[in-house]
């Protein structure tokens, strides 16, 4: 009965998700403590578990990256403002959200600073400098970085007024190669997202209305949150030469001409961890897939003044580390109950219980978070079965999500069908004449937006969706956050 109602006073700490998603949501990641309000409105702490998830995040994303031939480097926070007006379209997109500085003490600056909303302009001042030849490029950088953007309204992880990201910026010497490169790198991120976070996506290209300030092209990955609103989980942009002759970045070619250079751009940032809790979570809280999760399993000693018991669960811990799996012992002066819900509601993968009588049929009791199945197994095989166990469960996290995420998209002819499939929660892949005002019209009538345009993109029905014209495409609406 105690653990019972330890579950039940957890649930009524929280709101109901079925009743209020995003509520559900802002409670959760608060009582999981992965982070916290910070005293300017707007700002977010995150604290050391939601860290732990970042940094899991950050390592094999970061592989990933290095291992398609790009090198980390930090460019300032801080860059004249003049520099934001040299890319109108860039300016225009990003004015309403950069924050500057004005003084220093009371003293007024010559010219304001702007607090990085993004490194384009940063970064391609000192690509001018560093590029001359073709021998130069490729230039492959990535950033790891926080940056300020002020959002009138915010949301934990989704969207703060300062949070964590890593973005690349590459140069090339053609567009062609810069085009690669772009759409290399979403590659990247959609195979990381489904491997390694156990999210599905849709990947394609942004609209001209939706795509990124100063950019040729944007291409995208949409997720699918429980609530049936889309989340962009990370843009990849093909910037062309708009910067490059923005900011003078020229090479002498190998035919002799000067010429100017072809960039890409792309990035993620610490709203996957949004993701990760909208994605997988319960009413229990959170489920952390075992790539990401700080601590994949939980070692708990039941009645742990018995004899043996506790050196029993601290020799299985320590066998779990060794192995190279992230385990912990929960020794806290807590009732069993409360440990179970408090480490449920983390979404620790696997809990462990140890008692008196497992010792003495040489058991552990193993509860799976995702499933909330309860097993035995043998004591002595506990360290390679739990191994295999933490596999089983990242992949049957994504099979998981992935049944839903196909689940919730509909394709629709006409305004009527994508009105029920976007209030049913749902992706409505519509036929689109390609024409800025048909947006307009569905974002002003249901609230929705284009995500974007899946790369097979063929019409399966000659009209568009919303205006009845000859379509030239198809497009992703949803509701989003």
């Amino acid at each position: 009965m105690a653990i019972q109602n330890d579950k039940k006073d957890f649930v009524k700490e929280v709101a109901d998700m079925e009743a209020d998603f995003p509520q559900w949501y802002t409670d959760v990641v608060l009582k999981t403590q992965l982070c916290d309000y910070g005293p300017v409105k707007g700002t977010m702490v995150i604290r050391p578990y939601g860290y732990a998830v970042w940094e899991l995040i950050q390592k094999q994303l970061d592989d990933r990256i290095k291992a398609t031939g790009h090198k980390n480097a930090y460019f300032p926070l801080f860059f004249p403002e003049s520099f934001l007006q040299r890319e109108a379209e860039h300016v225009a997109g990003f004015a309403p959200e950069c924050a500057l500085v004005t003084h220093v003490g009371k003293e007024k600056l010559a010219e304001n600073l702007a607090i990085r909303p993004t490194s384009e302009t940063v970064i391609c001042e000192m690509y001018s400098k560093w590029i001359q030849s073709w021998r130069d490029l490729p230039l492959l950088i990535n950033q790891w970085a926080n940056v300020v953007r002020w959002e009138k309204t915010t949301r934990p992880f989704l969207r703060t007024s300062e949070f964590l990201w890593q973005e690349g910026h590459t140069v090339h010497a053609t567009f062609e190669e810069a085009q690669e490169e772009t759409i290399k790198m979403l590659h990247v991120y959609r195979e990381f997202v489904n491997n390694v976070l156990a999210i599905p996506v849709l990947i394609g290209q942004k609209t001209e209305k939706e795509k990124f300030a100063g950019a040729h092209a944007t291409y995208s990955m949409e997720a699918m949150m429980l609530d049936g609103k889309s989340l962009q989980a990370g843009t990849s942009h093909n910037l062309a030469d708009h910067f490059s002759k923005a900011f003078d970045i020229q090479f002498l070619d190998k035919d002799g001409a000067r010429k100017y250079a072809w960039q890409s751009s792309w990035g993620v940032t610490t709203r996957l961890i949004g993701a990760l809790v909208m994605v997988h979570g319960d009413r229990r809280g959170i489920v952390l897939p075992p790539a990401v999760a700080p601590i994949q399993t939980i070692v708990i000693p039941i009645a742990a003044f018995k004899p043996g018991v506790t050196e029993k669960a601290a020799e299985l811990c320590a066998k779990l580390i060794k192995a190279g799996v992230r385990a912990e012992i929960d020794n806290r002066d807590q009732s069993p109950g409360w440990k179970f819900n408090e480490w449920e509601m983390k979404g620790v993968p696997i809990r462990l219980e140890i008692g008196p009588r497992d010792l003495e049929r040489g058991v552990v009791a193993v509860a799976r978070r995702d499933t909330l199945e309860k097993t035995e197994i043998s004591a002595d095989a506990a360290v390679p079965a739990i191994k295999k166990l933490l596999k089983t469960i990242q992949k049957d996290m994504f099979k998981k999500a992935d049944s839903f995420f196909k689940s919730r998209i509909q394709k629709v002819g006409n305004l009527e069908e994508m009105r029920k499939a976007v209030d049913g929660k749902n992706f409505a892949l519509a036929n689109w004449c390609g024409c800025r005002e048909c947006e307009d019209r569905v974002k002003q009538e249901m609230q929705a937006t284009a995500r974007n345009v899946p790369f097979e993109h063929k019409p399966f029905k000659k009209v568009c969706a919303v205006c009845g014209k000859p379509a030239v495409t198809t497009v992703y609406f949803a509701r989003a956050y």
